[in-house]
């Protein structure tokens, strides 16, 4: 490996954020499971959550966005659940809120939200939105605001206009320059990490398979 090539994992590293995630609910097109894997690692995003509870989507998405990730599937680790209540255990015991995207009357505009603190970003299909069942682990629910007739995004785009406003967010509190979260120490480990990716032969695809 060149040395320009390690310095760039290195600073990657370095800016991970490692208390933002985002959950995806039973997202049918691969497409835009790859769009947002690639988004997430663009704002230093560490690990990402598909819940898939239909049972029709849970061999066809496994393997998600082979030829849409652009290779973002060997630097964002992938928890892949096809049970909620599992799901939003692992959720919840490492970040502090879950924020839906729901149009109810008490949802916050995105721009209310606070994005620096500890948070997980779920969202849901593209006709039916989140189930029930779901919905029920968040602790609150928020829009993107818009103006036109249309009342909803595509999923890839919702999250990422979300992502990019916790990015906005984070740097204005130098999340990603003086401010740095993670330990040099933990910083060295993931640095050894994305050297092994890198070396590795075989085009694995990091994700974590859980009931």
């Amino acid at each position: 490996m060149n040395t320009r090539r390690l310095e760039k994992f290195r600073e990657v590293a370095q800016k991970r954020q490692f208390d933002l995630t985002v959950i995806l609910e039973n997202v049918h097109d691969l497409h835009n499971l790859g769009a947002v894997l690639r988004t997430c690692d663009s704002v230093g995003i560490n690990e990402m959550f598909i819940l898939q509870t239909e049972e029709s989507l849970q061999q066809s998405n496994l393997k998600l966005g082979k030829k849409t990730s652009s290779g973002a599937r060997r630097w964002v680790n992938v928890h892949y659940y096809t049970n909620a209540k599992s799901c939003f255990e692992h959720v919840k015991n490492q970040y502090k809120q879950v924020y839906s995207t729901m149009l109810t009357d008490d949802a916050k505009s995105l721009y209310e939200l606070e994005l620096t603190d500890s948070v997980a970003l779920l969202f849901g299909n593209e006709r039916y939105g989140l189930t029930t069942e779901t919905a029920a682990f968040s602790d609150g629910n928020f829009v993107i605001p818009q103006v036109g007739m249309v009342e909803s995004l595509n999923i890839s785009v919702a999250c990422a206009v979300a992502l990019y406003e916790a990015f906005r967010q984070r740097s204005a509190k130098g999340f990603y320059t003086d401010n740095i979260q993670l330990s040099p120490q933990k910083q060295e480990q993931l640095l050894a990490k994305y050297v092994e990716r890198h070396e590795q032969k075989d085009k694995r695809f990091y994700t974590n398979r859980m009931d």
